[in-house]
């Protein structure tokens, strides 16, 4: 067991190995391995069939890659929009919870967000960025 363990190891020594890209594919890769279970549609299940052999050959490429630097940079970008989606997702949250206690309107002018408290009446609002002023109900 030791010496496949050796060979496996020499065999990656100078190789990319796995990053957040490639779990991702792999995640991706389960995904539609379950949904082609239960597709009894042949043109359907023929097209999953066909993105899961891609995806594992794309995983393999990228795993036994020895061009490092291009397989880091591709995985730069996806970290970089992993986090956009994560930061709206956060954003659209966190404007869920402000919901509860909050109103939240948009200036008519400049479009910047602007939160009043809830149960103030009928009150007039100052954008704190260009100064327009609306009468809105809290």
């Amino acid at each position: 067991m030791d010496k496949l363990k050796e060979k496996l190891s020499r065999f990656m020594y100078g190789r990319y190995g796995s990053d957040r890209l490639n779990i991702f594919m792999v995640i991706v890769l389960l995904v539609c391995a379950v949904i082609n279970l239960f597709v009894r549609t042949g043109y359907f299940s023929i097209l999953l069939t066909s993105w899961e052999f891609l995806l594992l050959i794309l995983i393999y490429y990228r795993m036994f890659s020895k061009n490092i630097s291009k397989r880091y940079a591709e995985n730069q970008k996806y970290l970089v929009l992993e986090n956009k989606v994560k930061r709206f997702f956060g954003k659209q949250k966190y404007i869920q919870e402000q919901r509860k206690d909050f109103h939240i309107y948009t200036c008519p002018q400049c479009r910047q967000k602007i939160r009043i408290p809830r149960g103030k009446g009928k009150i007039s609002i100052r954008c704190p960025k260009c100064g327009a002023e609306f009468v809105k109900k809290s």
